[in-house]
């Protein structure tokens, strides 16, 4: 589920009722007189709209056929050797019995990593058991890691802006002398009573100063 955040500015509250026909039927009224302790204020009542969001399907599928390869050393060789050398190596290694018939290896000097392509689909599953392997190169042995190689498909990738039918957005709220949660209480209240039109509420968030995002998740 993507999570599409909303800045929250100052003087400005979010209520979220259990029951969005409340919601629809506060933001229809539109102005409201809510009760501040010793002063009346009008607030607003705003339809909540989210930014524009993503929704898509992510797709990982592990390669029967490649394998990621890294902690490989950096030796005075040319590339040309050490990729000769990982082909041989994993074409038929003891711990996974080998892999078979390689048909590519690439090979980053810098970062010390290579991917091997074998030629038999399902080859690669030879090597999820165990992730290191030792590494004979220029009479040494080294440890390098083996890792799966991850495929990863993007579906069903479109935007979306909704406007959420059980939270409304307050405006206007007045700076009073209260803390911040004796307001948020006093706003509470006032919608949560039927003879104001509202009901019983999930959730509220109320800023006084600066600003706060809130996070919506589908």
């Amino acid at each position: 589920a993507t999570k599409t955040p909303f800045r929250l500015n100052q003087n400005q509250a979010l209520l979220t009722f259990e029951d969005e026909e409340v919601a629809q039927r506060l933001t229809k009224m539109s102005k409201h007189c809510v009760n501040l302790d010793n002063r009346t204020a009008n607030v607003t009542v705003k339809p909540f709209e989210l930014d524009m969001g993503f929704q898509f399907e992510l797709h990982v599928t592990v390669s029967g056929r490649m394998i990621n390869v890294s902690d490989i050393p950096e030796l005075l060789i040319p590339e040309d050797w050490i990729r000769d050398k990982l082909e041989l190596h994993f074409y038929k290694t003891e711990q996974a019995e080998g892999g078979g018939e390689i048909e590519n290896v690439t090979y980053n000097k810098g970062s010390g990593t290579a991917v091997i392509t074998f030629l038999k689909p399902g080859a690669s599953y030879n090597f999820v058991g165990c992730t290191k392997y030792p590494f004979c190169a220029e009479e040494r042995w080294f440890i390098i890691s083996v890792s799966p190689h991850f495929d990863f498909h993007l579906r069903k990738f479109q935007p979306h802006c909704r406007v959420s039918k059980k939270t409304i957005l307050l405006k206007g709220i007045p700076e009073v002398e209260e803390d911040e949660e004796s307001v948020q209480d006093m706003i509470e209240i006032h919608f949560q009573k039927p003879s104001n039109g509202g009901g019983e509420i999930e959730g509220i968030k109320y800023i006084s100063r600066g600003a706060a995002y809130v996070c919506f998740e589908e």
